[in-house]
């Protein structure tokens, strides 16, 4: 489709030897848009988006100047239609796509028409990552049990998916094992600058361009937003949206409200990423930011990584914002760089961005904002979130305080120090013991410093003769291979074995619930005292019930943490100034002996993560391991149904489907359904 172009802002733009057509802020400023460039960056994207799909019909001139009218008012109650570059979709609430999709090519056959043109008219990427549960944990089998087992739970939705496949164009099944959706997406999938070639009249000259525009994409499950942290401008949507931006429809959607956080400073020694977000969780719930756009900026983005920014953006559903948004700048080049990324990608985000007012530097000009607040990194502390909510941060000495008012408060029950026996076990259990200690979720295992920082922790536990209580469910989830790669290169793997760490698989496991069974020794006891266990993960959502039926308070934590808590057994303890355990001579060891420095982190991930490791792990994503090439699926453009699938079925929405259009028919014998008060009065009246 060719813009109507009327800021006369289609403009080239050369890299590397090669042309690009772009849509100029700068330039439509110039030609009538006034003030844009003191857009917040998110909407820099919005306006470009507009500028870009102008047809006069879903986007008009007078849309595009609504954003320059925002600009004044800072709110304005204009709806738009936003075409998304691209679809993410993960493997549960995916299938409903595809399965729509292979029925439309049936209706297709039926009708005698041509099956091939079903196919979605943006690229999807569907990722293969909600389906491995920790059945086994604890060893070195762990692992590949728990992989043999989701096959063959999952078999009939693997075989269709791999149908889909090889079936459609412009859709990629990325196969299970991989990595969780939103870390295979910063990591590979996203490009910040997108392209795609059209056929468009430039002067005289009618032709195919290739165009740049900013990568955006929405998502099939919440914490699609992650993929802000690259400056990519995405969200979670529902499936009835994601399959109508599928197949090219505009997503339609009020301008919204921006609200501007500033991060100034830099964290303090010991302080992770993770205490960091808990943090900005907590503020922005409290500022009141559901529907709204939340943009970060200030002079603190300049020392936070991409991988410290997707931590934060990550958590966009739990502080409510409909995302979380860090324009370009430096980090973003250099994780680029660092995460494999084709050279000539790689400077055209750089070339372009700076085109087009989308690179942010220290000199830069602060964006006009609806409203905004601040946050000095250097005031952020330990913390973790808990019993219940996201936002229930809680600083790390205050843990055993807090959880024992919970009991109180929440559970009427007395901390009398009753602990029950474990059948068959030389141990027992009480109130707050952490029964499941799980490194899992797209929030912080795409970030190295917190996963060699947890490797590391474990290095100096296991050398002071410290590991894992025996009633902890211990596990490793990491959101790509290309962790798995650097833990293993780094020999912290092996630490981490050590202490009960063991690699478990590939994808969102504790987070959603995938936590598998408790040891059944383990929730007898439980049942037998009505215990109040406990969790600990690296996840975004605690909510009571979500991790696991039998856990009833559950705690957001860094990976190290995670470690900590595991060794330590229980919450109800501080873990500031007690022991986190005695080591072979009855010792006492506390967690700042072995919480390791940033140098350490620095160097582990100096040495071990590097744009080799991204492209040997990403060069076949698409091609799967030797169990998903087993799986035999169906072949050709049309699905063959089974009937007898209780799972998989063909939906009944073409049924009766003819080329002809029907008459509408009157509708007679209809009855009241339900009535208003205001209608009960009229009709009284």
């Amino acid at each position: 489709m060719t813009s109507l172009d009327s800021f006369k802002c289609r403009k080239t733009l050369t890299v590397g030897g090669k042309t690009y057509v772009y849509y100029s802020l700068p330039t439509a400023e110039k030609n009538g848009l006034k003030g844009i460039s003191r857009l917040p960056y998110s909407m820099k994207v919005l306006l470009e988006n507009l500028l870009r799909n102008e047809d006069g019909r879903t986007v008009t001139k007078d849309d595009i100047q609504a954003v320059s009218k925002w600009m004044r008012k800072k709110k304005l109650e204009h709806e738009i239609a936003f075409r998304p570059a691209r679809v993410l979709m993960q493997d549960f609430t995916g299938v409903p796509a595809v399965v729509d999709l292979a029925a439309m090519r049936n209706a297709m056959q039926k009708l005698g028409g041509d099956p091939q043109k079903i196919n979605p008219l943006v690229p999807v990427d569907l990722v293969i990552d909600h389906s491995v549960i920790v059945n086994f944990f604890g060893d070195n089998k762990a692992f590949a049990k728990n992989v043999a087992e989701e096959y063959k739970q999952n078999k009939e939705r693997y075989e269709f998916l791999k149908w889909g496949q090889k079936a459609f164009s412009n859709f990629s099944v990325v196969p299970p094992g991989t990595g969780i959706c939103h870390q295979v997406n910063l990591e590979y999938l996203a490009q910040t600058v997108w392209t795609k070639k059209e056929k468009m009249t430039i002067g005289r000259k009618t032709g195919t361009f290739e165009v740049a525009y900013p990568d955006s994409l929405v998502g099939t499950d919440s914490h699609t937003t992650m993929v802000n942290g690259l400056a990519v401008l995405g969200w979670g949507v529902g499936g009835i949206e994601a399959e109508a931006a599928m197949l090219g429809q505009p997503l339609s959607m009020l301008l919204p409200e921006v609200v501007g956080f500033k991060l100034k400073g830099a964290l303090k020694e010991g302080v992770t990423a993770t205490d960091l977000v808990l943090t900005v969780t907590q503020m922005l719930r409290k500022q009141g930011v559901v529907g709204k756009f939340v943009e970060f900026y200030g002079p603190g983005l300049d020392n936070l990584s991409v991988a410290d920014k997707a931590t934060i953006a990550n958590m966009a559903p739990e502080y409510g914002a409909t995302c979380g948004f860090f324009p370009v700048d430096k980090e973003t080049v250099d994780y680029l760089k660092t995460s494999g990324r084709k050279t000539a990608r790689v400077d055209l985000v750089t070339k372009y961005a700076k085109a087009q007012g989308l690179y942010r530097t220290a000199a830069s000009q602060d964006p006009v904002f609806t409203e905004t607040l601040t946050l000095d990194l250097a005031k952020v502390e330990p913390s973790l979130a808990g019993p219940k909510r996201p936002e229930g941060r809680v600083a790390l000495s205050a843990v055993a305080d807090g959880f024992a008012a919970a009991m109180e408060n929440e559970y009427k029950k007395a901390l009398d120090g009753t602990r029950y026996a474990v059948e068959g076990k030389k141990f027992d259990i009480g109130h707050g013991d952490v029964v499941i200690a799980a490194i899992t979720s797209c929030t912080n295992t795409s970030n190295p410093s917190v996963l060699i920082g947890a490797g590391l922790l474990a290095r100096k536990a296991a050398a002071k003769g410290l590991k894992a209580k025996p009633w902890v469910k211990t596990s490793l989830a990491p959101g790509s291979q290309v962790v798995a790669e650097y833990l293993a290169n780094s020999g912290l793997q092996a630490d981490l074995d050590q202490v009960g760490f063991n690699l478990v698989g590939f994808g969102c496991t504790t987070c959603i619930g995938n936590s598998g069974p408790l040891p059944e020794e383990v929730s007898a006891a439980i049942a037998e005292g009505d215990l109040v266990a406990t969790s600990v993960l690296s996840g975004n959502r605690n909510f009571e019930g979500r991790v696991h039926p039998e856990v009833k308070m559950n705690y957001l934590v860094s990976p190290p943490l995670v470690v900590a808590y595991a060794i330590a057994g229980t919450v109800d303890v501080d873990l500031s100034k007690d022991p986190i355990g005695h080591d072979a001579t009855g010792k006492a060891v506390f967690l700042r002996d072995i919480w390791p420095s940033n140098k350490e982190i620095g160097d582990v991930i100096a040495a071990t993560v590097g744009p080799e490791m991204f492209k040997k792990n990403y060069a076949d994503v698409f091609k799967g391991d030797s169990r998903w090439n087993q799986i035999a699926s169906a072949e050709g453009e049309i699905y063959s149904w089974d009937d007898a699938s209780t799972y998989i079925k063909n939906p009944p929405y073409f049924d009766g489907m003819t080329m002809t259009v029907g008459t509408i028919q009157d509708i007679h014998g209809a009855r009241v359904l339900g009535e208003t008060a205001v209608s009960r009065r009229l009709r009284a009246a």
